[in-house]
C-alpha cells in the first residue's frame, strides 16, 4: 500500500487531504479514527503518518524520508515512541491499554511526541474500551492515537466521538487491476482477481493459490456442461463442484466466479467486449451470446444472485446447488 503522501493521495484521496491539511495547518488531532474495509491501506496509512512526524530529513515537510533513523525504526516496528497494539488472540484485552496509558504518562524517550495505533480496534473488550476512554477524555499533550477498524459500529459511541473520523475507501478495480500486474500476477488472473475482490493481500494470497486456479476450472467445466451436456449437471456439482468449495465463504466465491461468467455473456451482447472478466474463452463466449437471449442470461444472472443470498440465510448448500443448476438449465430462449 502506500509508501508515501503521493501514492496514499491516488489510492485514497479523501483520506488523504485529510491527514495533509492537518499537517499543513499545524491541526494534528489528538486521536484518529481509521475506518473502512479491509485492504483499504488503513496500517500503512498509520505508518505513513506517524513517520511523517518523526522523520528527521523530510525536505518538504510531509514525505518522510525512508532512510533516517526514525523511518527505518518505526518501518521494523522499533520505535521507542510509536506504539501498534494488536489483538492479544481475539481480543485487545485491558491490559494492553493499562500499558498503553502507562507509556502514555511518559515522556517520549527521543523527543516529547509518542504516537499508538491501535490495530482492529474493534476487537476491544468492554473493560479494554472503557479503559481506552479514560485516556481519550483526558489527551496528554504531544501525544496522538490511531485507531484502525474495520466496523466502526462496533466501538462505544463515546470512543468515536472523541476521535476525528477518517474515511477510507475500497479501491477501484482499475487501481487493483494495477497493483497487481505491477505484482507480476498474468493480466488473465488479475482481471479475475480484481473483479472478486478489493483487497490486494487477499488478491495475491489467491493468485498464489492452487485452489483458486482449480476453482476458475472447476466453475468453466460447470459452466460449459450445463451449456452442452445439462443431464451431467448434477454429476458434475457432486464430483466436482461441492468437493472444492466446502464451506461458505468457499462457495460464495464459486458464485462470484459463475456470475462473472454470465455477466461476460451480458456484456458481449451490449457489446462491452473491454469490460469482460474472462478474455481469455472470448471467442467461446461470442458464440455463445449468439445461441441465448439477452432475457435468459439476464434470468441466470438473477438465478445466481439469489442463490449469493441464500448462502448467508445458512441453507444446505448442496439443496441450495442443485436448484440453481435446474434454473440455469434450459435451451436457448428468445422470448
Amino acid at each position: 500500500m502506500a509508501k508515501n503522501w503521493e501514492q496514499f493521495t491516488r489510492e485514497q484521496p479523501v483520506a488523504a487531504r485529510l491527514l495533509k491539511n492537518s499537517i499543513q495547518y499545524g491541526r494534528i488531532a489528538h486521536a484518529y479514527l481509521f475506518e473502512g474495509e479491509q485492504g483499504t491501506g488503513k496500517r500503512a496509512a498509520s505508518m505513513l503518518l506517524a513517520s511523517s512526524m518523526f522523520c528527521e530529513d523530510s525536505r518538504d515537510h510531509m514525505n518522510p524520508c525512508g532512510r533516517c533513523s526514525n523511518c527505518r525504526r518505526i518501518e521494523s516496528s522499533n520505535h521507542p515512541d510509536v506504539h501498534v497494539v494488536e489483538p492479544d488472540g481475539a481480543s485487545i484485552k485491558i491490559d494492553q491499554i493499562r500499558s498503553l496509558r502507562t507509556e502514555f504518562s511518559k515522556s517520549g524517550m527521543e523527543s516529547k511526541r509518542k504516537i499508538y495505533i491501535l490495530i482492529d480496534a474493534e476487537k476491544m473488550t468492554v473493560q479494554a474500551a472503557n479503559s481506552l476512554l479514560k485516556f481519550l477524555e483526558e489527551p496528554h499533550v504531544q501525544t496522538m492515537a490511531i485507531l484502525v477498524t474495520e466496523q466502526p459500529q462496533q466501538l462505544l459511541p463515546t470512543i468515536m466521538s472523541r476521535c476525528q473520523k477518517v474515511p477510507f475507501h475500497p479501491l477501484s478495480r482499475e487501481q487493483l487491476l494495477e497493483k497487481l500486474l505491477h505484482s507480476g500476477v498474468h493480466e488473465t488472473k488479475a482481471v479475475l482477481l480484481a473483479a472478486v475482490t478489493n483487497d490486494l493481500e487477499d488478491a495475491l494470497r489467491l493468485n498464489d493459490e492452487d485452489w483458486f486456479a482449480q476453482a476458475r476450472m472447476i466453475v468453466l467445466k460447470l459452466y460449459d456442461i450445463l451449456k452442452e451436456n445439462p443431464l451431467y449437471a448434477m454429476t458434475a456439482l457432486q464430483n466436482d463442484w461441492l468437493s472444492h468449495f466446502k464451506d461458505r465463504s468457499q462457495l460464495d466465491l464459486g458464485l462470484s466466479l459463475l456470475l462473472l461468467l454470465y455477466k461476460d455473456l451480458f456484456y458481449i451482447h451490449l457489446g462491452k467486449d473491454r469490460q469482460l472478466v474472462y478474455p481469455d474463452i472470448k471467442e467461446k463466449l461470442e458464440k455463445d451470446a449468439l445461441q441465448t437471449s439477452l432475457r435468459r442470461i439476464s434470468e441466470q444472472i438473477t438465478a445466481i444472485l439469489e442463490a449469493k443470498k441464500k448462502i448467508h440465510a445458512n441453507m444446505n448448500p448442496q439443496l441450495l446447488m442443485e436448484q440453481l443448476v435446474l434454473n440455469l438449465q434450459g435451451g436457448p430462449s428468445f422470448v
